[in-house]
């Protein structure tokens, strides 16, 4: 009678229609809370949604990875599309000032291949501080690239795809929430417009950018560059540091 009910919601609406009701909800808390970060829209469709799937998997009594399905094939995926064509948009602020780019494109090369392989041992050490499983931290581990990159790497290397999603949204959403006070303290707006971007860019990927671009063309254009850097880096780091040191 559980998997009848679960089977007859596997509509190509249902997984859009909890999508984008989850985050009109956080749109409307953002409004109301004047930005506090804690009602950033991508947080709070991420809780809501799996508020949602664990109640509707309750009431049919089914399993979360049965209703997960039902949610994400018919019609989730049909939203998931959408991060590879925006993640290839970050070109366009890069064509705007490819001249910068060109200027410091081998700096920027070797700090973000450098930057990955140090996280990639932080993640791992604090994994085994926290005692968690090979799986757990082979899904932490690309954490550094934007989701739509992360998911199939965390999936080559037996990660759990779901967790390391949830692990590159929670990064976009504190750099998000945190990067004024993270440029004051780091001093980054004394340095350049090109480090204030990279940084960003690294740190929050894709919502990294958007505070990026809100600063400034030059910003918002190298946290692109970093965000496609960073994804190339872990696509080539994070099997290779998998096969020798886990």
């Amino acid at each position: 009678m559980a998997n009848t009910i679960v089977t007859n919601l596997a509509l190509p609406f249902t997984g859009i229609f909890i999508s984008l009701i989850v985050y009109l909800i956080g749109m409307w808390l953002t409004k109301i809370s004047n930005g506090f970060f804690l009602f950033n829209p991508l947080l709070v469709g991420m809780i809501l949604g799996i508020v949602i799937l664990a109640i509707w998997a309750k009431c049919t009594g089914s399993t979360t990875a049965v209703v997960y399905k039902t949610y994400y094939l018919p019609g989730g995926n049909m939203i998931f599309w959408f991060l590879n064509p925006a993640t290839m948009a970050f070109a366009i602020p890069l064509y705007r000032v490819n001249d910068v780019f060109k200027k410091y494109w081998f700096d920027i090369i070797v700090i973000m291949f450098v930057g990955g392989f140090v996280s990639l041992f932080l993640i791992q050490l604090v994994s085994k501080l926290f005692g968690l499983s090979a799986a757990s931290t082979a899904s932490m581990l690309p954490q550094a690239a934007t989701t739509a990159v992360a998911m199939p790497i965390a999936a080559g290397v037996h990660g759990v795809p779901a967790v390391t999603a949830m692990a590159c949204i929670l990064n976009a959403v504190v750099i998000y929430a945190l990067a004024e006070f993270l440029i004051k303290v780091l001093g980054l707006k004394k340095m350049s417009a090109v480090a204030t971007g990279l940084a960003l860019g690294s740190a929050g990927h894709t919502v990294g950018s958007v505070k990026a671009l809100s600063l400034g063309e030059v910003q918002g254009a190298m946290a692109a560059v970093a965000v496609v850097i960073v994804s190339l880096a872990m696509d080539i780091l994070v099997p290779v540091y998998a096969h020798l040191f886990m």
